[in-house]
């Protein structure tokens, strides 16, 4: 089967994190393909295509529309679509005219539950092009069931039987244990400290970083250092900014923006633990990305987190600053709760117990026991193409034959 991706969101000024299942998801097809099987990149007429470079996959094919003009022939259900394959995948709601096979991702509801940390105009299309997709698509994928639910709720014309629920997974980039000589690197530039908590987001307001800075200033001079990382994002949040508001100094908050795979793999693995205080997700890579890594994870209770997090995080109420200070005041300070939430996270992803059981005991045995993990495939983008994806995809386009 020759299957069609459209890969325009790797082009977007902030691709995010649907950027990254993009781009993630494409190559693991890639890597997973068999016999005749291809899969064919698709984007919108552009004079530079430099930012779109996956793993094993040709250029992509440019429609002759650009971008903004696509998005709004689109909206309406006309204008050009990719042609020479067997299926189309839209891995966001930018999606074309159904004149094959078509399989959209809706990755969460936030037009609809907190529009006001969309624009105006953002909240309005994807509405939109979620209700259009419920009319159109042969198979809509979503990452949780909770998103799959409040859509089943929103949506006039929800096609349940048409929604597959299929997961995230963690790139073979944070899974490589980084080498000695790496994570000297890392600390020294980067000045990692002992102790730290990380976020890991693109600085937008359903974030919830105002949530986790004023947490920091009400436990005072016993907060350990918090380290943001991401790029900036829609909304105009200004950490430093934020901080200094509430009394925080520039050793208390560092802003160290977008980084590399690499790096990321060495600060995830030397955090103290995860924050994701968000207002409102689809699904929380970051969440499984630091269970991955042996991370412990402080997470608001919004449902998708709770669903992909279940036992191996400590959850706290959306917008409760005095019970996320409280949390992040106990793992920090004991070892034994961030040990269990370790192993729950571990446990989750499906390390083997073996390997569990043998995990050296304190913070200190953090690095080496990833190094004794051997490779998994569980809850990877490998495991996800292999397994969900590119079964769901093989059912629809069966089912469409039987059809036909």
């Amino acid at each position: 089967m020759n299957v069609g991706v459209l890969l325009e969101q790797l082009l977007a000024p902030v691709p995010g994190g649907t950027g990254r299942y993009t781009e993630e998801l494409t190559a693991a097809l890639v890597r997973t393909t068999v016999g005749d099987d291809e899969v064919r990149g698709f984007i919108a007429r552009h004079p530079d295509v430099d930012g779109v470079a996956v793993s094993g996959l040709a250029a992509p094919t440019q429609l002759r529309l650009p971008r903004r003009a696509l998005a709004a022939t689109w909206e309406l259900g006309l204008g050009p679509a990719p042609r020479g394959v067997d299926l189309v995948h839209a891995p966001t709601q930018l999606f074309p005219p159904r004149r094959r096979p078509l399989v959209v991702t809706i990755h969460d509801t936030v037009a609809w539950t907190h529009p006001e940390t969309l624009t105006r105009r953002g909240a309005r299309w994807h509405r939109a092009t979620a209700a259009r997709a419920a009319r159109v698509a042969d198979a809509i994928t979503v990452p949780t069931r909770a998103v799959a639910d409040e859509l089943g709720r929103r949506l006039r014309r929800f096609p349940a039987e048409r929604v597959h629920v299929l997961g995230a997974g963690v790139t073979p980039a944070l899974r490589r244990e980084p080498s000695d000589e790496e994570i000297a690197k890392v600390i020294a530039q980067f000045e990692l400290p002992e102790q730290f908590v990380l976020t890991v987001a693109t600085l937008e307001p359903r974030k919830g970083l105002d949530v986790a800075l004023q947490a920091l200033a009400r436990l005072g001079g016993t907060a350990v250092p918090l380290l943001v990382v991401g790029p900036p994002g829609w909304g105009g949040v200004d950490v430093r900014a934020s901080a200094h508001a509430v009394g925080l100094t520039e050793q208390q908050v560092r802003v160290l923006g977008r980084i590399a795979d690499p790096e990321l793999a060495v600060i995830l693995r030397r955090a103290t633990a995860l924050l994701m205080p968000s207002r409102a997700e689809g699904f929380g890579l970051p969440v499984i990305e630091a269970m991955a890594c042996g991370t412990a994870v402080i997470c608001s209770d919004v449902p998708a987190l709770v669903e992909v997090a279940g036992d191996a995080a400590l959850v706290t109420p959306v917008g409760d600053v005095a019970r996320l200070a409280e949390a992040i005041e106990a793992v920090v300070g004991d070892a034994q709760l961030r040990e269990r939430l370790v192993r729950a996270g571990l446990q989750a992803l499906g390390w083997a117990e073996k390997e569990l059981s043998e995990r050296p005991k304190g913070d200190k045995g953090k690095v080496k026991l990833a190094r004794r993990l051997r490779t998994q495939t569980t809850m990877t983008l490998r495991w996800i193409a292999d397994r969900l994806h590119m079964g769901s995809w093989t059912h629809v386009s069966n089912l469409l034959r039987e059809k036909t």
